[in-house]
């Protein structure tokens, strides 16, 4: 037999374990006492937005804030500077005796460009800071997850956390009062 032919005797791969809950209050809870304990490879998954739940997994604050102002402050220096570029520089002339940087003049398209450049950052920074477009994940592997989206919760301890051990994470996920825990294949 070829290389290329052999069938990996490993088996498929583990990407994590999952618990399955059934009220908000309940996965927040299970989400707090999961980073207490240690572990800092995991995800919430809800059909709604719970109010601490991104504190509870250790969600730190991201740099989409910072992008947009540099990209802001880029087209807006850019735009300024191409006008100066254009109308000093390039084409000087006079009008009615004003003086070749006349500032005010330039403010429309200066801040124009600012809020394009910082629309477009904020818009491919979002993107590429979501690791998106992803058009598969791991967790759609996972028995009952398009309920993620009316009315289950999961929680996904990943494979890859330092603290993971399939049977240990499995006993502490049960513990959390999870109504199902189950492996996820990548």
């Amino acid at each position: 037999m070829h290389a290329e032919h052999e069938i990996d005797s490993d088996g498929p791969k583990v990407y994590g374990l999952v618990a399955e809950f059934d009220d908000p209050d309940v996965i927040l809870s299970a989400a707090q006492r999961t980073y207490k304990e240690g572990y800092r490879q995991f995800e919430a998954y809800t059909p709604f937005p719970i109010h601490g739940l991104d504190e509870a997994v250790g969600f730190k604050k991201n740099m989409v804030a910072p992008l947009v102002l540099a990209g802001g402050l880029t087209g807006a220096a850019s735009g300024f500077l191409m006008q100066y570029i254009a109308m000093v520089l390039h084409y000087p002339y006079l009008i009615g005796g004003r003086p070749l940087m006349s500032w005010p003049m330039y403010i429309p398209i200066t801040f124009e460009m600012g809020i394009l450049f910082a629309a477009f950052s904020a818009v491919f920074g979002m993107f590429a800071m979501n690791g998106l477009p992803m058009p598969y994940h791991p967790m759609f592997n996972a028995p009952r997850f398009d309920l993620a989206s009316r009315d289950a919760f999961f929680l996904c301890i990943e494979a890859n956390d330092d603290k993971y051990d399939e049977g240990e994470t499995r006993v502490f996920l049960e513990g959390l009062g999870a109504k199902a825990v189950s492996v996820v294949e990548q």
